[in-house]
């Protein structure tokens, strides 16, 4: 595989490393000069200095041959939106992945049909839902070429659905219930499954049916 990184930052630098060693073809593109010249002693001839949103600057680092897979990790929003834009209109690179810093941009790639994307901010807040008990719904993770997301529901004994099948659940339509976790063991959910209080139940949905998942599991 041919992949082609803008941005040498540290998650650049650390994909490029991960992609070299698993035996992959790799070109990273850095414009800042003082960065450039450390990544060149790592990297050599892997590394071109320039500004990925320049055509002149991707066609110098092997866009038009096409890549395999363009991953935007710049720290600017707008840049990788640009690069993922011309990477698959321009040069029509099959595959690409962008980083977006700020979660309040997710939106502008959406619109645009950039996927998939990659988020820290909403990673780490995702990992914070998960360990706090007060929320009774995580969402873990989101499948926007698919249009599904995946979550998790923690089922107390107050909930309406424990100690019930999950053939007896009304669940939406559009939703399924995919695996329950018990006392630390996971189980492929099936129509025979007992919901039972503690258990944690991971679901896939299509988005805005949470709520009325919701209503189904956890409350009356």
């Amino acid at each position: 595989m041919y992949a082609l990184i803008a941005g040498g930052g540290k998650a650049g630098a650390n994909v490029a490393r991960s992609l070299l060693r698993m035996g992959h073809e790799v070109t990273l593109i850095e414009q800042r000069p003082d960065r450039f010249h450390q990544l060149e002693e790592e990297f050599e001839h892997q590394v071109q200095l320039g500004d990925a949103t320049e055509l002149f600057v991707l066609e110098r680092a092997g866009i038009k041959r096409p890549p395999d897979i363009v991953l935007a990790l710049t720290g600017d929003d707008e840049d990788n939106l640009i690069i993922c834009q011309i990477a698959k209109e321009r040069f029509g690179v099959p595959k690409t992945i962008a980083r977006v810093n700020d979660p309040r941009n997710q939106v502008h790639f959406d619109l645009l049909g950039i996927s998939p994307t990659v988020c820290a901010t909403s990673s780490v807040l995702a990992l914070v839902e998960h360990e706090v008990p007060e929320h009774e719904l995580v969402h873990l993770l989101e499948l926007r070429k698919e249009n599904l997301e995946i979550v998790e529901v923690q089922i107390d004994k107050d909930s309406p659905s424990a100690g019930k099948r999950v053939e007896r659940l009304p669940l939406p339509e559009g939703s399924r219930l995919i695996s329950v976790v018990r006392n630390g063991r996971a189980e492929i959910a099936d129509e025979a499954t007992e919901l039972q209080a503690g258990d944690q139940v991971l679901a896939i949905l299509e988005p805005g049916k949470e709520d009325e998942l919701r209503r189904v599991l956890l409350k009356r």
